[in-house]
């Protein structure tokens, strides 16, 4: 069986060992959700769940909107709405999504103590209890994660055990394109090279642009897949996918980057990858379980050439079920919203 459609069939295995119950007799209304990201600013882990409000049915059943500490870091184009932390009590939120532990979202839940918390996993993070998860524990009313990696990895930033975790699986691969792989082409997938206010940086960019040029030299045809938060300049030698990394790698015979939390998305496409593991990058192994590993220019070229995949049950744990992941996300934060008239203030 073809690795999209297995994992494309335990969708449904999820769908009713998870999501079995009855939703509560407010789900007939809209459903507004605020987001903390570990990130303040960090609109676009929000991308994918916009795309899934816009397209629900009946159309406006979701609300979201990410609350920032102001609107110093947000753009008059970016499509995610925010409010601010002190707007975030009168917006009339029915639940609380956070997508960690961390400073930001450990204040929005102190900010806002009528409203039940839901922890879904947006984003990578590392198996350690951080110390913001003591006091966002006892409001948590439900945990959601992409796959069964993620969500062990999840449940132990908040000191929880993994099996309060649902397995939902990620609405960014609800329509992933088939694998059609141009030949000659290599996609290079940016991590952000310099930190700014909004997040950090991952080390290995020198490897990477150096690995660009090695590969284009034998060759290749580069494209690049930008991190959102990564500067396009360093990269303008080189063609930018602008349909987005996860999209471009439909298309490409190998994709090499960073290891970060679009390669589990990748795999589930199809596409090999070359992960650069530079010195003190720190990410769980879910994540470096879906390429090849690679130090050097030359380890790189060498792995390109191999184009390793890995295993059937690998990739299932470390990507999850595909296919309906928006509406098991939805239907979890409904059944956990607070009832009308009670919390949605």
């Amino acid at each position: 069986m073809h690795r999209r459609s297995l994992l494309t069939a335990l969708a449904g295995l999820s769908a009713v060992a998870v999501l079995g119950q009855p939703l509560p007799a407010h789900a007939a209304r809209p459903l507004r959700v605020l987001v903390a990201t570990n990130e303040p600013w960090g609109t676009y882990h929000l991308g994918s769940l916009l795309d899934e409000a816009a397209g629900a049915r009946p159309a406006g059943r979701w609300q979201i909107a990410l609350v920032v500490p102001d609107r110093s870091n947000v753009t008059a184009t970016d499509p995610v709405p925010v409010v601010t932390l002190d707007e975030a009590a009168a917006w009339g939120a029915d639940v609380l999504v956070v997508n960690g532990a961390t400073a930001w979202p450990t204040t929005v839940v102190a900010q806002l103590p009528g409203l039940p918390v839901v922890a879904s996993s947006l984003a990578y993070l590392n198996p350690v209890e951080e110390p913001g998860a003591a006091a966002i524990r006892p409001r948590l009313v439900a945990m959601t994660a992409g796959s069964s990696a993620e969500a062990e990895v999840f449940a132990a930033h908040f000191g929880l055990p993994a099996d309060r975790v649902q397995v939902v699986g990620n609405p960014g691969l609800d329509d992933i394109p088939a694998y059609a792989p141009v030949a000659g082409t290599a996609l290079i997938a940016t991590s952000v090279t310099r930190p700014s206010e909004t997040g950090g940086a991952a080390p290995g960019a020198e490897v990477l642009l150096d690995a660009a040029a090695a590969l284009a030299d034998r060759g290749w045809n580069i494209r690049v897949g930008l991190h959102p938060r990564e500067d396009a300049s360093l990269w303008s030698a080189y063609e930018t996918a602008t349909e987005g990394t996860v999209t471009a790698s439909a298309t490409a015979e190998v994709t090499v980057g960073i290891p970060g939390s679009v390669f589990p998305k990748i795999a589930a496409i199809g596409c090999p990858l070359v992960g650069v593991v530079a010195e003190g990058l720190t990410v769980p192994d879910y994540i470096l379980s879906v390429s090849a590993r690679a130090r050097t220019v030359a380890e790189v070229v060498a792995a390109v050439e191999a184009r390793w995949r890995p295993s059937q049950d690998v990739l299932e744990a470390a990507v999850g079920p595909l296919g309906g992941s928006g509406d098991r996300l939805w239907k979890a934060w409904r059944k956990s919203a607070a009832p009308a008239g009670l919390s949605r203030r």
